[in-house]
């Protein structure tokens, strides 16, 4: 377990920004349908956090914390007129698109959260907390299987029903080639990459901007808009 004294960023903060932004966008937005996703994932963390499901609440804490600044400072980024990380740009470039589902709008900000600000999030919460990504695999495991249980409930409530089956038909084939359990895993093996990497700044650099780049390559397909 991760011994720390060290204060954290309450989850409560990050949860109160979200809102936030729930209650300014419009529902159709591509970021808002993401947003709505991920405040539902966060509150939910939280409410396990509260009731002592984590071994290790500090950790918890810190590794939901740091993901979620992540994707807090890609929308500061585009707010601010700044390039966003790549694993974001297809979703801001195309979250107002009539050709793009809600469905495909949720899937691409979680493949550009989990497939890459989930890696730099365990490395981040390392270096705060002074542990191993070892340390925190557990409290990992238990964001990501909460995740992958959540992603089905997603997957159910936004999928178009079988009187649109022209949109369905070709919805299903997309996204059917990406799995959430399979990024979570590439992620892991990319974090304690980019751990083991921390003393090469130059080559841990170039590692992140090649994953950067991947995965907003697989958002851009998951975008890909379709026939009416």
């Amino acid at each position: 377990m991760v011994q720390c004294e060290q204060f954290t960023t309450p989850v409560d903060a990050v949860i109160s920004r979200m809102r936030a932004l729930d209650s300014a966008l419009p529902a159709r937005d591509g970021l808002a349908v993401f947003n709505r996703v991920y405040l539902a994932v966060t509150e939910a963390v939280d409410r396990r956090i509260d009731s002592g499901r984590f071994p290790d609440a500090r950790a918890a804490i810190t590794l939901d914390v740091r993901f979620a600044e992540r994707y807090l400072a890609a929308i500061d980024a585009v707010a601010a007129e700044r390039r966003p990380p790549a694993c974001w740009r297809p979703l801001f470039q195309f979250r107002h698109h009539p050709g793009v589902r809600p469905l495909q709008f949720a899937l691409a900000g979680i493949n550009a959260h989990i497939g890459h600000d989930l890696a730099l999030a365990v490395v981040d919460t390392c270096r705060t907390l002074g542990c191993e990504p070892a340390d925190v695999e557990d409290e990992f495991d238990r964001v990501g299987d909460l995740l992958v249980s959540l992603e089905e409930r997603i997957r159910e409530d936004l999928m178009p029903g079988p009187d649109v089956l022209q949109i369905a038909d070709p919805l299903t084939h997309l996204l059917g080639a990406w799995s959430l359990e399979r990024a979570r895993d590439a992620t892991w093996t990319a974090a304690r990459a980019l751990w083991a990497l921390r003393r090469l700044p130059d080559v841990a650099e170039e590692f992140t901007d090649r994953l950067d780049a991947a995965v907003g390559l697989a958002g851009r397909m998951l975008l890909t808009p379709l026939p009416d």
